[in-house]
């Protein structure tokens, strides 16, 4: 009993408690879908801009701006539907949610472009950077026999295996820059006396 009056004392300041009711996860979902359908049309953006404009960097910068999206977005749940308060936990919640709907709506949008539009051009693009970058490697003693084994093993992929791939990447980063951007976005309540 004495435990249990010291972590309600000590749990708002972790925001273990502050959601637990399926009011507040319905509506971290919901606008978790939403915004992970804008964050996956900046990635089909830079998608096509990596793919169909290979030497700009604008496909780069597009998804290195995939954080300060999220982190906006965020922000905006927090304000709009919040009023300006929210935990470390909710925020890691809706930074994962957006994540994870992304990931699908991108995921489908990558299957129809290796299966329909890409005809082997995206393999082409890995294999003239890796013949680009050879000599670096050559100098950092990497094994060049093996990165072209690994290549060769990448054009076997159909493209349901190429699309998954890269969900699962997109997912497995996403949970990792979701405990930062939590972290950064968090804002508790003031204390009025």
């Amino acid at each position: 009993m004495l435990f249990s009056k010291q972590l309600r004392n000590f749990a708002p300041y972790l925001g273990v408690l502050n959601m637990v009711r399926p009011e507040d996860i319905i509506q971290v979902k919901a606008f978790a879908r939403q915004d992970g359908a804008f964050l996956s049309l900046l990635w089909i953006a830079s998608f096509a801009c990596i793919v169909y404009a290979f030497g700009s960097s604008m496909g780069n910068l597009l998804m290195m701006a995939t954080p300060f999206f999220v982190g906006w977005r965020l922000i905006k749940f927090r304000e709009y539907a919040l009023d300006g308060v929210i935990s470390f936990r909710r925020g890691f919640a809706y930074s994962v949610y957006t994540f994870f709907y992304a990931s699908l709506i991108f995921m489908l949008a990558q299957y129809l472009y290796f299966k329909f539009l890409d005809h082997g051009n995206f393999i082409t693009m890995i294999q003239a950077a890796v013949n680009t970058l050879t000599p670096i490697y050559q100098q950092g003693g990497m094994n060049i026999q093996e990165i072209k084994d690994t290549v060769e093993t990448m054009r076997t992929l159909g493209p349901m295996q190429w699309a998954f791939t890269f969900m699962m990447q997109n997912m497995f980063i996403g949970m990792v820059v979701s405990i930062f951007i939590a972290l950064i976005c968090v804002k508790r309540a003031q204390n009025k006396k």
